[in-house]
């Protein structure tokens, strides 16, 4: 654990006594101090294009009163720019006054282990990985005609000091291991991309020459693609499989379950609290207290303890994920759903694990319920329109069904809708739940954090695809 007080004229004391006379008259806030190294290494064209290693470290110093967030950063932590965010943040808030909540519930759960990814593995060997992933899957065929792949590590040290003293910490690492492959054939290009990681060492994920399933993956969805048709368009039946496709559910849904777009009344569920917003069996939560998953929490950067959230129970709307600062506006609490990127941005309530859990029925049993739809198994890029719910989805594997049978896969299908009526649209789930291979990032206010995303197969009864076929 990073010690924030060894190379500063700052000692905790000074830090204690800053803190509890800049809040005392705030309703909450705290002292959030951060440590991160972060390292990148890229190979493309045969050879290691750039490797990069960072660290950075600095403070960010909050105070709430009312509604009004006051917010400071620095990248020096000592005395005399911890005293100017003091004076800042007293300035913007002037003769605002309220009640510190110094409520803050503790827990001795921890997802993942004090591990630094980036020391535990020799660059060397990291290296080594990378040729051996180039080398493989050009030895495969003759058709590879690019390969890229890349690592990318971090270790995260936060300690989090509030009002009275209290401190809590975390220490949180991160790693993800990316390969593409292009193909070729006979003129047509097409590309495969697939990626794991979460929060554990390199050597976790890559023992027993894991890499190869990583590469073998990234060759098969290229594989497939190169045997693509243009994708049909219209209103039809739509599976969706397991896993990574729950970043439909993520963007199209789980962004206007969050606090703060409900507390404005800007989600399109802002007003359904307590009522049916989707069909039977349809259960979601947020979970940031899954084992070494890349959205789990010890603590989110309040200090709050993450939890398990359901949002939607059987249909019904039960919950939206909150920070303490739209919690405590809209007089509920806090869900340890409260984020940043880093010390320069402020907190948001944001998701972690998005889930759809599992039914009863089998993927089998939904596509032989499919005269004519599409079988959309990963998705790539797709927008979002928080207020309405509407979307579009890229779609990056995706299959014809034709009678009950799987066909030929479909390029450039893209799946329209909104979020509330597709939810209301789900006729079967499946008992096939899978998560993610652990590669999400989620974007929001120009912040982005790592999440992970979860669901089974799941059939929707109607829905529009947007297709490439004349």
């Amino acid at each position: 654990m990073s010690n924030f007080f060894n190379k500063s004229d700052l000692t905790r004391q000074d830090a204690d006594k800053l803190v509890s006379e800049t809040l005392n008259n705030c309703d909450d806030g705290e002292l959030y101090l951060e440590e991160s190294k972060s390292e990148s290494i890229l190979l493309d064209d045969n050879k290691i294009k750039n490797s990069n290693y960072s660290s950075d470290l600095g403070f960010g110093f909050r105070a709430i009163s009312k509604e009004v967030v006051a917010y400071s950063y620095s990248n020096e932590i000592s005395k005399d720019s911890l005293k100017n965010s003091s004076e800042n943040l007293k300035s913007t808030l002037k003769s605002i006054k309220g009640t510190y909540n110094h409520e803050i519930p503790k827990s001795n759960k921890k997802f993942y282990k004090d591990v630094n990814p980036i020391e535990q593995k020799k660059l060397d060997s990291k290296l080594e990985v990378l040729n051996k992933v180039n080398e493989f899957l050009r030895k495969k065929d003759g058709s590879v005609k690019q390969v890229t792949a890349s690592f990318a590590g971090e270790q995260k040290s936060i300690e989090i000091i509030r009002s009275g003293g209290e401190s809590l910490t975390d220490i949180r690492p991160l790693i993800r291991f990316n390969v593409s492959v292009m193909l070729e054939k006979n003129g047509r290009k097409e590309t495969g991309v697939y990626g794991i990681g979460g929060r554990q060492s390199y050597d976790d994920y890559l023992k027993n020459d894991n890499w190869k399933n990583v590469c073998e993956e990234a060759f098969r969805i290229a594989s497939v693609n190169l045997e693509s048709k243009p994708a049909p368009a219209g209103e039809m039946k739509v599976v969706l499989g397991p896993g990574w496709p729950a970043i439909l559910i993520h963007e199209a849904i789980g962004h206007g379950l969050e606090g703060d777009f409900n507390r404005k009344k800007t989600s399109a569920f802002h007003n359904l609290m307590g009522e049916k917003v989707a069909s039977e069996g349809v259960t979601i939560v947020d979970d940031g207290t899954i084992d070494n998953r890349r959205g789990s929490l010890t603590i989110d950067d309040e200090g709050t303890p993450t939890e398990r959230t359901v949002l939607i129970e059987n249909g019904i709307l039960k919950n939206f994920m909150q920070d303490r600062h739209n919690a405590r506006l809209m007089n509920t609490r806090s869900t340890g759903s409260g984020r940043r990127e880093n010390y320069r941005h402020i907190v948001l309530p944001r998701m972690r694990n998005t889930m759809m859990l599992s039914g009863n029925q089998t993927q089998d049993e939904m596509i032989k319920s499919v005269d004519k739809g599409i079988f959309a198994v990963s998705f790539g890029g797709g927008q979002v329109d928080i207020t309405s719910g509407k979307f579009v989805f890229n779609c990056t594997e995706a299959y014809e069904i034709n009678n009950g049978q799987i066909g030929s896969p479909i390029k450039g299908a893209t799946l329209i809708g909104d979020g509330p009526s597709i939810l209301k649209e789900v006729s079967m789930v499946g008992n096939d739940m899978m998560l993610d291979p652990g590669i999400g990032t989620c974007g929001k206010a120009g912040q982005g954090v790592p999440v992970g995303v979860a669901q089974p197969s799941i059939l929707i009864d109607k829905m529009t695809v947007g297709g490439t076929k004349l």
